[in-house]
């Protein structure tokens, strides 16, 4: 089997089957939503609730694109002018996404709520269909299930990957996907509003789908700008602290040479770049210093870029 790399990281197997599905996932999903959002814009009619579900189909585009072209760059080995490799493009491209997602979101909070304001009255008109009569509500109502339910299934097998791989970008696209379901169903209330005579149920719809985009933009620009500012490395989900973190505090702490230990890890992508800090009891030998760090090394496939400090005092 061939061998994967981030830069100059070699993918152990199961990363590399996982990054390989992952992108054949992407592909599937960028195929699947060519077909979605020309499905929704042939019956979406003026219904604002099945317009903001478009427009979050077509933002969906942005986090497979990303992904893809995130790992196309972090494969490129470091170079001079880029010493700690390309990894950070899985950042700058998870902060691109974000930001296109919260202007777009509040473009349509706001085009939503000027239509409560001006009291507009969408309507839904009737088609023939094989010979039938057909109220185009149910026609738009079929295309949300085809937009909504799909695309949860994708992303429950994308964020087993996300962890797999530590990618931020996938796991974002996950949990979108994963929410595609209420958007379809919201959409379907509006259009069953509009049904009922309920005119201003649609914009309502509407907005709350517009709200829901600008909180996953709002929330995934805080995640991606904290990466890119250097916090303490964190899983794939930012929920904690990264447990490599503890596990490479642990393994020097348990050293017969080492009296004093602290951690400084950032993350860099997909990969971690450590400082470790050691308050040495006596002069631990070169040997020792370098079979320290690729002992610790082995701990996660991500600490490759690992470095021992040995330093008279910890630093703050």
């Amino acid at each position: 089997m061939s061998t994967a790399t981030f830069g100059s990281t070699r993918l152990p197997r199961e990363q590399h089957r996982a990054l390989k599905k992952a992108k054949r996932l992407q592909v599937i999903s960028l195929v699947y939503l060519a077909t979605a959002v020309s499905l929704v814009a042939a019956v979406m009619g003026s219904s604002q609730a099945m317009k903001a579900a478009w427009i979050e189909d077509c933002l969906s585009f942005l986090p497979p694109l990303a992904f893809l072209l995130a790992v196309r760059k972090v494969r490129r080995e470091p170079d001079h002018e880029h010493p700690y490799g390309y990894h950070r493009a899985v950042g700058a491209a998870h902060l691109a996404a974000s930001v296109a997602l919260l202007a777009l979101g509040g473009f349509m909070v706001v085009d939503s709520m000027m239509t409560l304001v001006r009291q507009e009255h969408p309507t839904i008109s009737t088609i023939d269909l094989f010979g039938h009569t057909v109220w185009l509500g149910w026609v738009m109502m079929g295309a949300l299930v085809y937009t909504g339910f799909p695309p949860v299934i994708l992303g429950r097998m994308k964020l087993k990957l996300a962890e797999q791989l530590h990618d931020k970008v996938l796991y974002a696209d996950a949990d979108m996907n994963k929410a595609d379901w209420s958007t379809a169903g919201g959409a379907m209330l509006g259009i069953l509003g509009i049904g009922l005579g309920l005119w201003w149920a649609d914009s309502v719809v509407a907005t709350f789908i517009a709200a829901s985009i600008v909180k996953d933009g709002w929330t995934n620009i805080s995640n991606a700008l904290s990466g890119l500012l250097d916090r303490q490395a964190r899983t794939y989900d930012d929920s904690e602290d990264h447990p490599a973190i503890d596990q490479v505090r642990r393994f020097f702490a348990g050293l017969p040479w080492v009296d004093e230990v602290a951690v400084r890890m950032r993350d860099e992508g997909h990969v971690f770049h450590t400082e470790v800090f050691v308050v040495p009891v006596g002069e631990p030998s070169l040997q020792t210093l370098e079979t320290a760090r690729d002992r610790a090394r082995e701990l996660d496939w991500k600490l490759q870029d690992l470095q021992v400090v040995p330093v008279s005092e910890l630093p703050a």
